[in-house]
């Protein structure tokens, strides 16, 4: 009872993970708008709290070795809850900027900590469940910022109320760090459920750049995908703004309710399977949204089945990682895991910005598309190597 008592704190900490992640774009025109800042100045506050994360993530293996994933998780809980709830009494940009440094490094913690958790003691349909939690956080905080819009407190609000749910976590947490040290000392099962998995072999050192330059390519195809639907809909395929809003958000729900589907299969497909097949229906989605003066329609059905593409493999390629790699340096592949992932996340989509600005919309598409199949061959070679 204990084991699933603590499986379901950990997806209640991903849920949690995902509430600040999209409130940024939903608040930043009040925010701007009552300190006094440009546009283009949220770009301070994402930078400083991606480059927060990635450095977090990057130690963060180092970390978990000494304390343990429970304290690791619930110190960056308290982290995150005690930034948020200064974002909502900041006086000045100046201080949103430097609450933005433990709020990735909180962020980041979490993520880095409990993918490997997860990945060395539960089963692979438990992590595409992990990153299905991650998506309902992400769909509810702006949601409950839009709320807090609506009413007299305005953002502030909204920032208090996710600080609040963090700090409950924190609590929870802190209190469950037991649970947490028992669990450690289970010998991680494999996707059948019959007993330890088979110790890996020492990898080729090639394969620890590998694994994190998969993420790169995967997270910077879904992410740059995501940022940029909505313009490719409204300046190339002639959709309103609002129903390509809506769309980019089907994009995003196809993903979690994905992993939610994946989860009921992926013990008995298993993981490499599952990135395979992935990847190519990504491509095959990819493809038909880069056609360019395509109907609408066509457009459209491509950008769910890029979605439901997408589902399977970051969870698997994650939960792969504890197989690829032994114990020891399976914290440390994970840490630059999701460094590339940040990197992916923030720079890439980034430079999608450049890269429309002098060859067009349509040039985004085919670039992500080169992304999917160098991610095709990066992850064939890293099957091969390990």
């Amino acid at each position: 009872m204990a084991h699933w008592f603590l499986l379901g704190i950990v997806y209640l900490s991903f849920i949690s993970l995902g509430l600040p992640d999209g409130i940024l774009g939903v608040a930043w025109p009040a925010i701007r708008a009552d300190m006094g800042q440009p546009l283009a100045a949220v770009g301070l506050l994402t930078i400083t709290a991606t480059v927060a994360a990635a450095t977090s993530a990057w130690l963060t293996g180092r970390v978990v070795a000494r304390v343990g994933t429970g304290a690791v998780v619930a110190g960056s809980a308290l982290m995150t809850a005690l930034a948020l709830l200064g974002f909502s009494v900041a006086p000045s940009f100046a201080w949103l900027v430097l609450l933005a440094v433990p709020l990735g490094l909180g962020g980041g913690a979490v993520d880095t900590s409990l993918n490997h958790f997860v990945a060395a003691h539960y089963s692979s349909r438990h992590m595409s469940w992990l990153h299905a939690s991650w998506g309902i956080g992400a769909t509810a905080g702006p949601a409950i910022m839009a709320l807090a819009l609506a009413g007299p407190a305005g953002w502030t609000r909204g920032v208090q109320h996710l600080g609040l749910l963090q700090l409950a976590l924190a609590a929870l947490l802190w209190s469950s760090l037991g649970l947490w040290r028992r669990e450690h000392a289970r010998p991680p099962a494999d996707d059948a459920g019959h007993g330890p998995a088979a110790a890996p072999r020492m990898p080729r050192r090639l394969a620890l750049w590998l694994a994190p330059l998969s993420f790169l390519l995967y997270v910077s195809a879904e992410m740059g995908t995501g940022l940029w639907a909505a313009s490719i809909l409204v300046g190339t395929r002639g959709v309103g703004a609002a129903e390509a809003g809506f769309w980019v958000s089907v994009y995003f729900g196809s993903i979690t309710a994905g992993r939610v589907a994946v989860g009921l299969v992926a013990n008995r497909v298993g993981n490499r399977r599952l990135v395979r097949a992935g990847v190519c229906l990504a491509l095959l989605g990819a493809a038909l949204f880069a056609v360019p003066g395509a109907p609408a329609a066509l457009s459209l059905a491509g950008l769910v089945l890029m979605g439901l593409g997408c589902a399977p493999v970051f969870p698997s390629l994650m939960h792969e990682t504890a197989r690829r790699f032994p114990a020891d340096l399976a914290r440390t592949v994970i840490g630059r895991q999701m460094m590339g992932s940040y990197a992916g996340g923030s720079l890439v989509p980034a430079a999608f910005g450049l890269l429309a600005t002098w060859a067009g919309l349509g040039a985004v598409m085919p670039v992500v598309l080169v992304l999917l199949l160098a991610l095709l061959a990066v992850t064939t070679a890293l099957d091969r190597l390990t």
